[in-house]
């Protein structure tokens, strides 16, 4: 039986569609350049070690240094996500003031990114630019949870597992097209002194600070457009106010009213904890196991990374039409079984060189975005338009909970594998318990809020 639903919807511009979905591009900036593929693996080199500590030590406890820096830096941001995000997101329900608390936490974003133009490749910058690393990434985490209740605004139930899988999508692309413009103008070439076409001295790090400006740029541009075309919810005027302690006794009511009522939504947001963590470790420790267990160059790594946005970005766009035929619990499921299997094969293939990581990586590539992009359509479908903000404050929460799994997991498997390429079944494994614990989650039933969304949401 399809979980589509086939109720009567508003009609939502396809302009509001479009600039919605342009800020997920535009997170490609902190996304693709920042967090994944370029500036974390700048400030975890050897340059912003203490040199008497990297010429008596080996590489790996220097590369082990600087991964538990980093690491500690992670876990810091995440635990302020996991407290900040939830009550700003219930601020902003019912306030008419989710965009401005959008544009904000972007502009945070957009001036972390600049600030990381300063971060020079030596020990004494390295506090300097994991805090302000941090600060963008909280920033993103608290953006990101208004921008996804915003999803609710420009789709309509019929639509929403599309609408959600454009935006994925977006994302994806503009990963791909931001990639090449940085490679190839800033970082790709022989000459270990200059990078890129634009031939941009290396010393200090000089072209990969002027790539950080280059993301913060196109950070800016793309997030423009929502901020000016998609209308804002209107202020509930019967609504008490809130302050920003007080959110956090909202939140807890929520839970035990969803205990209550809805514990299908509790079982969902625990699963998706889970396996988004798993999916999130896919990306982190991809390109460490490229590395390490596939000999792939950082050159190598970066090619690598295209291809799998173009990968993840048509699949998460064609997905999105399944997840409206099929419903987002049918995709989640498909998409995990797929990572799974494709996970299993980089581990047992691992001696067959790097076309197994080539196959076997776009094919986790293949899976990831759709699994995302049904886990907030899922969310989306079975929370009413004002509580969206609270919603997915609490998708944030509970994410962020579970952000130890995928690094304790890889960690403890490489050590006791006693070879990096371990780590991917330990991911594996943490994608499989998500996958186990969706069982108990059942089809979702559209909130019956949606069917007033033509009495909330202006249509120009």
């Amino acid at each position: 039986m399809s979980e589509a639903v086939t109720m009567s919807s508003p009609t939502i511009p396809k302009r509001r569609v479009a600039a919605w979905a342009l800020w997920d591009a535009g997170s490609a900036g902190i996304n693709a350049i920042t967090t994944t593929f370029v500036f974390n693996r700048y400030i975890t080199s050897s340059q912003f070690q203490d040199p008497h500590f990297v010429a008596t030590h080996s590489k790996d406890a220097v590369d082990a240094m600087a991964s538990t820096q980093f690491g500690i830096a992670g876990i810091v941001t995440a635990v302020f996500v996991a407290l900040i995000a939830p009550a700003l997101g219930r601020q902003s329900d019912g306030s008419g003031r989710r965009k401005i608390w959008l544009g904000i936490s972007t502009a945070v974003v957009v001036l972390s990114l600049l600030s990381l133009f300063f971060v020079q490749a030596k020990p004494s910058f390295l506090l300097y630019g994991l805090i302000v690393f941090s600060i963008g990434t909280l920033a993103y985490e608290i953006a990101f949870v208004q921008y996804n209740a915003m999803l609710a605004q420009v789709s309509t139930p019929k639509n929403v597992g599309r609408i959600s899988g454009i935006g994925w999508a977006s994302g994806y692309i503009a990963g791909i097209v931001l990639l090449l413009i940085v490679y190839i103008g800033l970082v790709a070439g022989s000459d270990p002194a200059t990078g890129g076409l634009l031939k941009v001295p290396t010393a200090d790090g000089l072209n990969i600070r002027i790539v950080e400006l280059v993301a913060a740029i196109w950070t800016l541009i793309f997030s423009i457009p929502v901020l000016l075309s998609v209308p804002e919810l209107p202020k509930n005027l019967t609504a008490p106010k809130v302050g920003f302690f007080q959110s956090y006794v909202q939140l807890f009511k929520l839970i035990a009213e969803l205990w209550r009522t809805d514990r299908n939504t509790l079982r969902f947001l625990l699963a998706s904890a889970v396996f988004r963590d798993g999916l999130a470790g896919v990306f982190t420790y991809g390109a460490i196991i490229a590395g390490l267990t596939f000999g792939f160059s950082t050159g190598e790594v970066l090619i690598f990374g295209i291809a799998a946005n173009v990968v993840a970005g048509i699949s998460t766009a064609v997905v999105g039409f399944l997840d409206d035929v099929l419903g987002p619990r049918t995709v989640m499921f498909a998409s995990l079984v797929g990572l799974v299997v494709a996970g299993l094969a980089v581990f047992f293939l691992h001696d067959s060189g790097q076309i197994v990581f080539w196959i076997g990586g776009l094919f986790l590539c293949l899976f990831v975005g759709p699994a995302q992009s049904a886990s907030r359509s899922f969310l989306t479908r079975v929370t009413p338009p004002e509580r969206q903000g609270a919603a997915f404050g609490l998708y944030a929460t509970t994410g962020r909970a579970a952000t130890f799994l995928a690094p304790v997991a890889f960690t403890v498997f490489v050590a006791v594998g006693g070879a990096t390429y371990w780590g991917m079944l330990g991911i594996v494994l943490i994608i499989l318990i998500g996958l186990i614990l969706l069982f108990f989650v059942k089809k979702p039933t559209m909130a019956a809020f949606y069917q007033q969304k033509d009495d909330l949401i202006p249509s120009k």
